[in-house]
Protein backbone atom coordinates (compact mmCIF):
# COMPACT_ATOMS: atom_id res chain seq x y z
CA UNK A 1 0.00 0.00 0.00
CA UNK A 2 2.83 2.44 0.53
CA UNK A 3 3.94 2.19 -2.34
CA UNK A 4 0.61 3.76 -4.12
CA UNK A 5 0.74 6.09 -1.79
CA UNK A 6 4.21 7.49 -3.13
CA UNK A 7 2.64 6.67 -6.47
CA UNK A 8 0.18 8.94 -5.84
CA UNK A 9 1.87 11.54 -4.73
CA UNK A 10 3.91 11.94 -7.32
CA UNK A 11 1.63 11.93 -10.18
CA UNK A 12 -0.07 14.78 -7.99
CA UNK A 13 3.18 17.00 -7.52
CA UNK A 14 3.46 16.43 -11.53
CA UNK A 15 -0.26 17.65 -12.25
CA UNK A 16 -0.21 21.91 -12.97
CA UNK A 17 -1.44 23.72 -9.97
CA UNK A 18 -5.22 25.14 -10.98
CA UNK A 19 -5.20 28.48 -11.74
CA UNK A 20 -7.00 30.49 -8.51
CA UNK A 21 -10.57 31.09 -9.12
CA UNK A 22 -9.67 34.81 -8.69
CA UNK A 23 -5.90 36.18 -8.84
CA UNK A 24 -5.70 39.44 -7.44
CA UNK A 25 -2.54 41.92 -8.71
CA UNK A 26 -2.26 40.27 -12.35
CA UNK A 27 -1.24 41.68 -15.12
CA UNK A 28 -3.31 43.87 -17.29
CA UNK A 29 -4.68 42.92 -20.56
CA UNK A 30 -4.06 39.14 -20.07
CA UNK A 31 -7.65 37.60 -20.37
CA UNK A 32 -9.31 35.39 -22.36
CA UNK A 33 -13.08 36.81 -22.74
CA UNK A 34 -15.62 39.16 -20.77
CA UNK A 35 -18.49 38.43 -18.57
CA UNK A 36 -21.20 41.79 -19.61
CA UNK A 37 -22.97 41.72 -16.36
CA UNK A 38 -26.77 43.38 -16.33
CA UNK A 39 -28.82 43.48 -12.89
CA UNK A 40 -32.37 44.05 -12.32
CA UNK A 41 -32.21 47.39 -10.56
CA UNK A 42 -35.71 46.98 -8.97
CA UNK A 43 -34.59 43.80 -7.20
CA UNK A 44 -30.57 45.08 -6.52
CA UNK A 45 -32.96 47.75 -4.37
CA UNK A 46 -35.44 45.37 -3.11
CA UNK A 47 -32.39 43.44 -1.21
CA UNK A 48 -29.43 45.75 -0.95
CA UNK A 49 -30.48 49.63 -2.04
CA UNK A 50 -33.31 50.41 -0.36
CA UNK A 51 -31.53 49.85 2.66
CA UNK A 52 -28.56 52.00 1.48
CA UNK A 53 -30.98 54.36 0.71
CA UNK A 54 -29.07 54.38 -2.87
CA UNK A 55 -30.07 57.30 -5.26
CA UNK A 56 -30.34 54.58 -7.59
CA UNK A 57 -33.47 53.13 -6.60
CA UNK A 58 -35.59 56.44 -6.59
CA UNK A 59 -38.46 56.19 -8.97
CA UNK A 60 -38.02 59.25 -11.13
CA UNK A 61 -34.83 56.79 -12.62
CA UNK A 62 -37.11 54.42 -14.24
CA UNK A 63 -34.29 51.65 -14.00
CA UNK A 64 -34.53 47.86 -15.07
CA UNK A 65 -31.22 46.19 -16.58
CA UNK A 66 -28.79 48.31 -15.13
CA UNK A 67 -24.83 47.68 -16.26
CA UNK A 68 -22.87 46.07 -13.57
CA UNK A 69 -19.83 45.66 -15.24
CA UNK A 70 -17.64 44.09 -17.82
CA UNK A 71 -15.42 41.37 -16.12
CA UNK A 72 -11.90 40.39 -17.96
CA UNK A 73 -11.94 36.61 -17.71
CA UNK A 74 -9.83 33.66 -17.77
CA UNK A 75 -11.45 30.15 -19.03
CA UNK A 76 -11.43 29.36 -15.27
CA UNK A 77 -10.67 32.09 -12.96
CA UNK A 78 -10.82 35.23 -13.27
CA UNK A 79 -8.17 38.77 -12.47
CA UNK A 80 -9.04 41.98 -10.37
CA UNK A 81 -7.34 44.79 -9.27
CA UNK A 82 -4.49 44.36 -12.05
CA UNK A 83 -1.66 46.44 -11.97
CA UNK A 84 -1.69 48.92 -14.69
CA UNK A 85 -0.03 52.22 -16.14
CA UNK A 86 -3.72 53.63 -16.79
CA UNK A 87 -4.51 56.78 -14.43
CA UNK A 88 -7.57 56.32 -12.33
CA UNK A 89 -11.08 57.63 -14.02
CA UNK A 90 -11.77 61.61 -13.14
CA UNK A 91 -15.46 62.04 -11.16
CA UNK A 92 -16.96 63.49 -14.72
CA UNK A 93 -16.43 60.31 -16.51
CA UNK A 94 -17.48 57.80 -13.43
CA UNK A 95 -20.70 60.95 -13.87
CA UNK A 96 -21.42 59.83 -17.24
CA UNK A 97 -21.55 56.04 -16.74
CA UNK A 98 -24.50 56.71 -14.07
CA UNK A 99 -27.13 56.50 -16.66
CA UNK A 100 -26.50 52.65 -17.52
CA UNK A 101 -24.63 52.10 -14.04
CA UNK A 102 -27.07 53.03 -11.77
CA UNK A 103 -24.70 55.09 -10.19
CA UNK A 104 -20.91 56.68 -10.36
CA UNK A 105 -19.71 54.57 -6.92
CA UNK A 106 -20.27 51.55 -9.14
CA UNK A 107 -17.95 52.70 -11.80
CA UNK A 108 -15.31 53.54 -9.98
CA UNK A 109 -15.41 50.34 -7.61
CA UNK A 110 -15.46 48.51 -11.69
CA UNK A 111 -12.74 50.64 -13.00
CA UNK A 112 -10.67 49.01 -9.12
CA UNK A 113 -11.38 45.73 -9.62
CA UNK A 114 -12.25 44.88 -13.10
CA UNK A 115 -11.22 47.72 -15.96
CA UNK A 116 -7.68 47.64 -14.28
CA UNK A 117 -7.45 44.23 -15.94
CA UNK A 118 -8.25 44.96 -19.50
CA UNK A 119 -5.28 46.73 -20.96
CA UNK A 120 -7.64 49.75 -21.78
CA UNK A 121 -7.34 53.61 -20.14
CA UNK A 122 -10.54 54.26 -18.27
CA UNK A 123 -12.03 55.93 -20.77
CA UNK A 124 -11.51 53.21 -23.36
CA UNK A 125 -12.93 50.72 -21.09
CA UNK A 126 -16.21 52.82 -19.89
CA UNK A 127 -16.68 52.81 -23.96
CA UNK A 128 -16.02 49.23 -24.66
CA UNK A 129 -18.46 48.85 -21.66
CA UNK A 130 -21.09 50.97 -23.10
CA UNK A 131 -20.72 49.40 -26.48
CA UNK A 132 -21.59 46.08 -24.72
CA UNK A 133 -24.42 47.06 -23.10
CA UNK A 134 -25.40 48.40 -26.12
CA UNK A 135 -25.37 45.32 -28.43
CA UNK A 136 -27.53 43.57 -26.17
CA UNK A 137 -31.39 43.91 -26.66
CA UNK A 138 -32.89 43.66 -23.15
CA UNK A 139 -36.73 41.99 -23.03
CA UNK A 140 -38.89 44.63 -22.89
CA UNK A 141 -41.50 42.50 -21.24
CA UNK A 142 -39.86 42.84 -17.64
CA UNK A 143 -40.76 46.71 -17.97
CA UNK A 144 -44.37 45.79 -18.15
CA UNK A 145 -45.04 44.03 -14.90
CA UNK A 146 -47.41 46.26 -12.64
CA UNK A 147 -46.80 43.87 -9.89
CA UNK A 148 -43.98 41.35 -8.43
CA UNK A 149 -44.25 37.91 -10.04
CA UNK A 150 -42.11 35.04 -8.82
CA UNK A 151 -41.28 32.86 -12.15
CA UNK A 152 -38.39 30.15 -12.84
CA UNK A 153 -34.87 31.67 -13.72
CA UNK A 154 -35.32 29.77 -17.39
CA UNK A 155 -37.85 32.43 -18.49
CA UNK A 156 -35.83 35.06 -18.00
CA UNK A 157 -33.12 33.20 -19.95
CA UNK A 158 -35.66 32.12 -22.82
CA UNK A 159 -36.08 35.53 -22.55
CA UNK A 160 -32.70 36.76 -23.35
CA UNK A 161 -32.40 34.54 -25.95
CA UNK A 162 -35.63 34.94 -28.02
CA UNK A 163 -34.44 38.74 -27.72
CA UNK A 164 -31.09 37.86 -28.87
CA UNK A 165 -31.31 35.30 -31.90
CA UNK A 166 -27.41 33.93 -32.76
CA UNK A 167 -27.12 33.63 -28.48
CA UNK A 168 -27.42 29.65 -27.63
CA UNK A 169 -27.54 28.60 -23.72
CA UNK A 170 -23.75 28.21 -23.38
CA UNK A 171 -23.26 31.89 -23.56
CA UNK A 172 -26.08 33.05 -20.69
CA UNK A 173 -26.51 32.50 -17.10
CA UNK A 174 -28.80 33.99 -15.05
CA UNK A 175 -28.16 34.33 -11.22
CA UNK A 176 -30.10 34.79 -8.15
CA UNK A 177 -29.39 36.23 -4.43
CA UNK A 178 -31.98 36.30 -1.48
CA UNK A 179 -34.57 34.74 -3.65
CA UNK A 180 -34.78 37.23 -6.58
CA UNK A 181 -33.46 37.08 -10.07
CA UNK A 182 -30.40 39.02 -9.28
CA UNK A 183 -27.98 39.50 -12.90
CA UNK A 184 -28.20 38.18 -16.98
CA UNK A 185 -24.59 37.88 -17.56
CA UNK A 186 -23.47 37.26 -21.11
CA UNK A 187 -19.83 35.67 -22.04
CA UNK A 188 -18.08 37.94 -25.12
CA UNK A 189 -15.19 37.96 -26.63
CA UNK A 190 -12.10 40.63 -26.50
CA UNK A 191 -14.35 42.36 -29.49
CA UNK A 192 -17.96 41.81 -27.85
CA UNK A 193 -18.91 38.90 -30.14
CA UNK A 194 -20.99 36.27 -27.87
CA UNK A 195 -19.04 33.34 -27.17
CA UNK A 196 -19.51 30.15 -24.67
CA UNK A 197 -18.83 30.85 -21.34
CA UNK A 198 -16.04 28.83 -18.87
CA UNK A 199 -17.64 26.77 -16.35
CA UNK A 200 -16.78 28.34 -13.57
CA UNK A 201 -19.42 31.61 -14.91
CA UNK A 202 -22.31 29.23 -16.06
CA UNK A 203 -23.93 28.83 -12.81
CA UNK A 204 -27.10 29.02 -13.86
CA UNK A 205 -30.11 29.73 -10.99
CA UNK A 206 -32.11 26.67 -10.51
CA UNK A 207 -35.04 28.30 -8.43
CA UNK A 208 -38.28 28.06 -9.78
CA UNK A 209 -40.36 30.75 -7.97
CA UNK A 210 -37.99 33.58 -8.13
CA UNK A 211 -39.00 37.08 -7.11
CA UNK A 212 -39.24 39.65 -10.06
CA UNK A 213 -39.88 42.93 -9.12
CA UNK A 214 -41.40 45.37 -11.09
CA UNK A 215 -39.67 48.43 -12.64
CA UNK A 216 -40.17 51.59 -10.07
Amino acid sequence: MRWVALWLLTCLAALPAPRPAQADGEKAGVFDYYVLSLSWSPNWCATEGDGRRSDQCHPRHDHGWVLHGLWPQYHRGWPAYCHTVEAPPSRGLTAEMGDIMGNPGLAWHQWKKHGTCSGLSARDYFTLARRAYDKVNRPEIFRKLDRPVKLPASVVEQAFLQANPGWTRDMLTITCKDGHIQEARLCLSRDLKPVPCGRDAITDCTLKNAIFDPVR
